[in-house]
């Protein structure tokens, strides 16, 4: 049953890929309707652990499964062998989140992103400072099993969606640039959209065109560039302490 279930729902749910990404999907918020364990036990001892005030909800959640099923359900079995379904959240209430002014926290943008993994690190980190969301533009999905992974499970805690450059949420954009003024000059409001170009070729022209400023992070001469998510989390940290803002 368990098997036939998952499949079911596999093609419109989200994979949430080992225990803190359950962990984190189940404290903000996510249905999750079918979760399972190779070891319910271990998992639950996990919780009382690392998330007791998940405990309870993931007691009810969790149904034991060999690891021969378990293995068969997922791409790659993660170390604490939990996975689960997670509904996504609605497009049309992220859209409005994204949208809504005035804001008390800035935008992420990452324009045409390619590595998953990265863009998984820039959610976690968005969340962790309590962004307003994560748009990406391009063809990368930012609701892909990897993404979510390297994210974990906390796409709940924050609007994540995919839109073209044109669509991008209003506020004052401040893009990501060699050629900008040094960031420790620049103070950045809660309200602005805050973009970074992919990690090969930059900002797209169209990006860089619509930006209101450009701002530069602080770089070692010789040295080419900052990992995406270093940036990102340098970037976020400077508003926040410019802000007085905290998570």
């Amino acid at each position: 049953m368990t098997v036939t279930s998952w499949n079911r729902l596999a093609g419109t749910s989200v994979l949430l890929d080992g225990f803190h990404a359950l962990k984190h999907a189940v404290r903000f918020g996510a249905e999750v309707p079918l979760a399972v364990a190779v070891d319910r036990e271990a998992a639950l001892a996990l919780a009382d652990e690392l998330a007791p005030d998940v405990r309870e909800p993931l007691d009810a959640l969790l149904t034991e499964v060999p690891e021969s099923t378990y293995t068969s359900l997922v791409p790659r079995p993660h170390p604490t062998a939990v996975a689960a379904l997670a509904v996504r959240p609605s497009r049309t209430a992220n859209l409005a989140k994204l949208a809504h002014t005035p804001r008390t926290a800035p935008v992420v943008v990452l324009d045409n992103p390619r590595n998953l993994g990265n863009a998984g690190a820039v959610i976690r980190l968005a969340a962790g400072f309590g962004a307003t969301g994560v748009v990406t533009t391009g063809t990368l999905d930012p609701w892909h099993p990897t993404v979510v992974r390297g994210g974990a499970g906390l796409h709940f805690a924050t609007a994540v969606e995919r839109l073209d450059v044109a669509e991008l949420p209003p506020g004052p954009l401040f893009a990501l640039d060699p050629e900008g003024d040094d960031i420790r000059g620049v103070k950045l409001p809660d309200d602005a959209v805050l973009a970074f170009g992919s990690e090969r070729s930059g900002l797209s022209a169209e990006l860089r065109a619509r930006a209101d400023h450009l701002v530069a992070l602080p770089m070692r001469p010789q040295v080419s560039s900052y990992n995406l998510a270093t940036s990102v989390a340098m970037t976020l940290y400077h508003w926040s302490a410019g802000s007085g803002s905290a998570p």
